[in-house]
């Protein structure tokens, strides 16, 4: 049985809904961690509602948080109970996804996923294996999950933005050239790489520059 995702919204400047970015926050954090980014980038995305669901677990790490999923070398997690509540979460993001382009009647093209680290793993395991495609996953400091039989998993391909700072500690900075080789030889081509100098685990300026862009070409607007 899956659970509901509470989320946090920023309706479209102009009233319109045309397409829709939905954030998927990082390990520890919740919605708004990144819904405050819906601000400087709405101005440029005017028909586009912002969704930022929290995650379905509380995090045993941090209190006011949540996780998609435990990560055994952080919270003593095993293996076992890591996959498990990976594969509860994405029932979960899936049926979110399913609901919220039906109540807002939007087409999957017109909807992007924006991850950031844990968010990030979800994006590039849950969008292709969906039957239809998107039009893209904005990636920040995260990696592919599974790699191994991510091709023989791919169902549909879009766009993929990759980003990552070079001087991320918490997330390696090798997880994107990792990513896009894998995700290239699955048959992706459109997959775009963008390093952000100097930038430990977060989202800088820049990076949400280059985000900005790959999002307005993607959603055609």
């Amino acid at each position: 049985m899956t659970r509901v995702l509470t989320a946090g919204r920023k309706e479209p400047l102009s009233g319109d809904t045309r397409s829709i970015v939905v954030f998927l926050h990082g390990y520890g954090a919740n919605g708004a961690d990144l819904l405050g980014l819906a601000d400087p980038l709405a101005e440029h995305l005017p028909d586009t509602l912002f969704v930022a669901p929290d995650a379905p677990e509380a995090c045993a790490g941090a209190p006011m948080g949540y996780q998609w999923f435990p990560i055994p070398w952080i919270d003593g997690s095993s293996e076992e109970e890591s996959m498990r509540g990976m594969n509860a979460a994405v029932e979960d993001l899936n049926a979110f996804l399913d609901a919220l382009m039906v109540d807002e009647d939007v087409l999957p093209e017109q909807v992007v996923l924006f991850g950031f680290s844990q968010g990030t793993m979800m994006s590039l395991h849950v969008a292709p294996r969906r039957e239809d495609p998107i039009a893209g996953i904005v990636a920040f400091s995260g990696r592919l999950l599974s790699p191994d039989t991510f091709k023989d998993d791919v169902v549909s391909k879009m766009p993929i933005l990759l980003v990552h700072g070079d001087q991320d500690d918490v997330v390696p900075p090798q997880s994107l050239p990792e990513a896009a080789e894998t995700l290239q030889e699955a048959g992706f081509r459109d997959v775009f790489a963008h390093i952000m100098k100097g930038t430990g685990h977060g989202i800088d300026p820049d990076g949400l520059g280059v985000a900005l862009a790959f999002m307005r070409d993607k959603l055609s607007l």
